[in-house]
């Protein structure tokens, strides 16, 4: 049997076991996926332990995705992005990866989201915003990182800008800079936590438009209130579901070399979301 799992602390929230159990009934795969919460301190001894113990690929999540950097081989992705969420012990070092990129590109796909050539807005600047926007820097013309800390925003912009391609502009500023871009922006991501705990949204209803796609990268609820202004104003939404769910697809299938079953693992994905 094959051992997959996810290495976080705390993991009792999270919706990928029964995502990833999902794809093995479908493809009949003869593998687990078991949660691991080590302390925050032994998160290196935690890798070498499942390396040794025979575990053949680790998610992992909130607070160790820079952590493991020391513990893995990144690839040049999660080497930009700063982070890894994947891990795969096939390899001495095993290697590690960012699959939250690969997670936002497919959402839009899904969509039908192009984001070749447009014009982007990021709101927050933390580790989903760097992933994100890393992403949107590869592909689109324009990315605008909008944070309540300017600095923050500021950095991150410098450090994406850095390593993006010679045809992207990457730029940042406050949260009030949203009045000038939002209204002109073809995509658009929340990748703040605004909308979790409260019915609030980080960008004025009035920005939207109909020529705008919107993600966000909240998934509970899975329709916040950003999600309905853009519906209202006749906007694509995309909701954090659909982030999760392909950066899972992703992991499963460099795991496994199975094509995903994306239709299975999304349902029991939505079942557990409500």
């Amino acid at each position: 049997m094959h051992v997959f799992g996810l290495i976080g602390n705390p993991v009792g929230h999270s919706l990928s076991p029964p995502m990833h159990e999902a794809a093995y009934r479908e493809l009949d795969v003869d593998a687990k996926y078991v949660t691991f919460e080590p302390a925050p301190d032994a998160v290196e001894a935690a890798v070498e332990g499942a390396a040794a113990l025979g575990v053949d690929g680790l998610n992992v999540t909130i607070p160790f995705k820079r952590d493991v950097l020391e513990c893995v081989e990144p690839d040049d992705l999660a080497a930009r992005i700063g982070a890894v969420n994947t891990i795969d012990f096939s390899t001495s070092p095993p290697r590690g990866y960012n699959t939250d990129a690969a997670g936002v590109r497919r959402a839009f796909d899904h969509h039908g989201v192009a984001l070749s050539g447009t014009d982007a807005v990021v709101v927050g600047a933390g580790g989903a915003a760097r992933a994100v926007a890393v992403t949107l820097a590869d592909d689109c013309r324009r990315v605008h990182v909008a944070n309540r800390t300017v600095e923050r925003a500021e950095s991150l912009a410098a450090d994406v800008h850095a390593d993006a391609p010679e045809t992207a502009t990457v730029t940042a500023g406050g949260l009030d800079t949203l009045t000038d871009r939002v209204p002109t922006a073809d995509v658009l991501v929340n990748a703040t936590s605004v909308g979790m705990e409260e019915d609030e949204s980080p960008v004025p209803a009035h920005l939207l438009h109909g020529d705008l796609a919107v993600l966000d990268a909240v998934y509970t609820p899975v329709e916040t209130r950003l999600l309905r202004d853009a519906a209202t104003a006749g906007a694509t939404t995309i909701d954090g579901g659909w982030m999760l769910l392909f950066q899972g697809v992703v992991a499963f299938e460099r795991w496994t070399g199975h094509d995903a079953p994306v239709e299975a693992m999304n349902a029991e994905l939505r079942a557990h979301l409500g």
